[in-house]
């Protein structure tokens, strides 16, 4: 028996419903082997209305952790949180080392429930470095909105400009989601190769527990494009799975609720 390989370089969040930890449950349902290179620990004060704190490894670990996967193989890889200009800086680096042509960058730029950008250079570097080689990015509204520079997105047109920007700097697709957030009937999100845009939608999810779900969704991409799936096909199942994920999501605590990984395959769409 052999299983197809993907590599996650992401933060580890100690409350287990997105970074790594969601990545590795997102790969297990989609029949994919994950192996996960670490950048950050983020942790949450019970004490202090759930706060976080970012802690980054050192960048030397981080490129023997990434040795001693790629030294195995990978199908396809995915980035999530990045520490430092130095872990982006290696990440490059060790993707041409490789050879490595299927990669979903999910350029997180905040945590649930913060509102700055955790380093805005960062943001830049990955503009600059990870851009050009990504089979796929996955921001969000304002992820995008930071990325092509275009100021705050808020209508369909506002997405198209900002989908095309992100592709002219060297993202070959675009997924821009929009999700509940967009001021729209439905949660759509929007999908660029280059040539055609395509709009995503379902219905609405009026819930708040989603902790985890961008993550979900660029796992699962990642792990459809292991499996050979196109990339617009990968997308569109990313987004089936992370609704049904969203839609049993449930409460933790107080403060948070995650997404149900495995709603897909257990209740269907």
């Amino acid at each position: 028996m052999s299983m197809k390989k993907t590599l996650t370089l992401a933060g580890s969040d100690t409350s287990g419903g997105a970074g790594i930890q969601a990545d590795l449950k997102t790969f297990q349902e989609h029949s994919v082997y994950g192996m996960t290179a670490l950048t950050s620990i983020v942790t949450m004060d019970p004490k202090n209305n759930w706060s976080h704190g970012v802690y980054p490894i050192d960048a030397a670990i981080v490129s023997k952790q990434l040795d001693t996967i790629l030294s195995i193989g990978i199908d396809a890889m995915k980035t999530g949180m990045l520490g430092s200009v130095d872990i982006i800086e290696l990440g490059a680096q060790k993707m041409d080392e490789y050879k490595l042509d299927k990669f979903v960058l999910d350029p997180v730029m905040v945590c649930k429930g913060e509102d700055e950008v955790l380093q805005p250079e960062n943001t830049d570097a990955m503009r600059e470095l990870l851009l050009p080689r990504a089979t796929l990015t996955t921001p969000n509204l304002f992820e995008a909105g930071q990325l092509a520079q275009n100021g705050p997105i808020k209508t369909m047109d506002d997405m198209k400009e900002a989908a095309v920007k992100i592709h002219e700097l060297g993202a070959k697709n675009v997924v821009i989601k929009g999700g509940k957030v967009f001021d729209h009937e439905k949660a759509i999100d929007l999908f660029y190769d280059g040539k055609a845009f395509t709009v995503l939608e379902n219905e609405k999810i009026n819930t708040t527990y989603n902790h985890g779900a961008g993550c979900t969704f660029a796992a699962a991409t990642t792990a459809n494009l292991a499996n050979g799936k196109s990339v617009k096909e990968a997308v569109a199942n990313a987004k089936e799975f992370v609704t049904a994920a969203i839609a049993h999501g449930w409460k933790m605590n107080e403060y948070v609720g995650p997404v149900m990984h495995g709603a897909y395959h257990q209740f269907g769409k």
